[in-house]
């Protein structure tokens, strides 16, 4: 790392600032992405990851539900999306859903994951149709489910207020809601990449009304395509001032673009250390968000595993049936058991816990399980 004396000097200073807990500018961030070096991004934020989270590593036990690939968006970036009269395409049937559902209760998940594509022949009632078949079935079984696109395109379907589709949703048994569709929110980049579905400020709006219901979600930033460090630093920006607002966001999940059978495969994917960094930027400048996950089915297992001493504590879960990366040409496989969990977790120094989605213990007994206490760095044990 080749630094001139001013840039010594600001280092200097955000080192102090990262010791103190001090929060991190906008600049510092531009500067940080720019100029610093892996191994001395990831050390300034292992210690904001241990500061939060000791030495503990969390995941969880869940599956994916992904219940059609029909979309009426054609993001650019997508590999996963279909026509509705294409080969590839599909829709789970009731029947289908239950089946996934038992195989959640059989293997003792204890989340799942719904998300999808936008079906512009299905009537918003398929959509909560599929909350409740859930929740019927499988009580127990906490639904994080539709990103703001999706309740952005529910909203446009019924001519209803997002809030309203969010208690309906809650309703059927959402629990809770997921990061994605956040993509880039700046612009410059957004409109080269999903310019027809809902922007930034209508995904930072129903994540807030979201949180003033009283759920709770995920936030996520697709990197490795268009984007310049300034737009990587400006969506931390604003995700966190969100966070300063509400309180509601419980982990960040930086995901890399995977080029492969998208409109943007010219794009080279992104390298291992720009996995690294990006999760090392994140931790430092989301100093109120209290997890960064290691998405191990993106990142691939070696990466995530890394990923642990650069920021992150969580590596997400089994992840059963996850279809949207594998079709951008994730290599990863589609589940990992426990076992495998904690064998990453444990190689890289760290400690398994296993977490619900609203981060508690789960007490378990194989296939059976329960929640415990609410996940505190000085209570995990």
């Amino acid at each position: 790392m080749n630094l001139n004396q001013n840039e010594q000097e600001q280092l200097a200073t955000i080192t102090r600032k990262v010791e103190t807990g001090e929060r991190i500018t906008f600049d510092e961030g531009v500067f940080l992405d720019e100029k610093v070096d892996i191994l001395t991004l990831g050390g300034l934020a292992n210690q904001v990851r241990e500061r939060k989270n000791g030495n503990f590593a969390f995941y969880n036990t869940n599956i994916h539900l992904n219940p059609t690939n029909v979309c009426v968006y054609r993001c650019k970036f997508c590999a996963f999306r279909a026509d509705l009269k294409s080969e590839r395409g599909y829709t789970f049937t009731e029947d289908m859903i239950r089946e996934r559902v038992q195989e959640a209760r059989v293997s003792g998940a204890t989340e799942i994951h719904v998300v999808g594509g936008l079906h512009h022949q299905k009537k918003f009632d398929w959509y909560l149709d599929v909350v409740s078949t859930i929740h019927e079935e499988y009580p127990e079984l906490h639904i994080k489910a539709w990103t703001p696109v999706e309740i952005n395109w529910f909203s446009f379907m019924t001519k209803k207020p997002t809030r309203w589709v969010l208690e309906q949703m809650m309703d059927a048994g959402l629990g809770s809601m997921p990061g994605g569709g956040a993509e880039i929110f700046h612009p410059e980049v957004r409109e080269k990449i999903c310019e027809h579905k809902a922007d930034a400020q209508s995904w930072i709006d129903i994540h807030r009304e979201a949180h003033n219901l009283g759920l709770r979600s995920n936030a996520t930033i697709l990197y490795g395509h268009y984007e310049e460090a300034r737009h990587r630093v400006d969506h931390l920006c604003r995700l966190r001032e969100l966070q300063d607002e509400t309180g509601g966001f419980q982990t960040f999940i930086p995901l890399a673009f995977h080029p492969e059978n998208t409109g943007m495969s010219e794009i080279p994917k992104a390298s291992g250390l720009t996995d690294l960094k990006m999760i090392a930027l994140s931790r430092i400048m989301l100093d109120n968000f209290d997890h960064i996950k290691a998405y191990w089915i993106m990142l691939g297992e070696k990466t995530a595993q890394t990923a642990l001493s650069f920021g992150a504590d969580d590596l997400d879960g089994t992840v059963v049936h996850e279809l949207i990366y594998h079709d951008a040409g994730a290599k990863t496989p589609e589940g990992l058991t426990v076992e495998m969990l904690h064998r990453l977790i444990k190689e890289a120094g760290r400690i398994p816990v296993e977490r619900d989605t609203l981060y508690r213990h789960i007490v378990r007994d194989g296939a059976s399980w329960s929640i415990g206490e609410p996940i505190l760095a000085s209570s995990v044990s």
